[in-house]
């Protein structure tokens, strides 16, 4: 959806949500109100966090498999082939 109609539609809830009853709500929508600009600023541009996270997410994932390797430099190895998007010729294969 157009950011300007996504904005629209957050303010309406936060409008809802702050004259709701429900107290997890109100203190919901005071967060979004306090951090809106910027919110605002990754629905205009698109951009989020989640490629960093995700890789984040890899990384210890591929620590806890490494666990009991002999040196860190065999879990950089691991990550470097896992995420560096390399890929070299497996021996036997042409």
């Amino acid at each position: 959806m157009p950011p300007d109609v996504a904005l629209d539609l957050l303010d309406a809830w936060l409008a809802w949500a702050c004259r709701c009853r429900l107290q997890p709500f109100v203190r919901v929508a005071k967060t979004i109100r306090r951090l809106r600009e910027g919110i605002a600023d990754a629905i205009r541009h698109g951009l989020s966090n989640a490629r960093v996270e995700a890789t984040n997410t890899k990384v210890r994932v591929l620590t806890r498999v490494a666990y009991g390797f002999h040196s860190a430099a065999a879990l950089v190895s691991l990550v470097y082939l896992t995420l560096g998007g390399c890929f070299p010729p497996l021996p036997g294969r042409a």
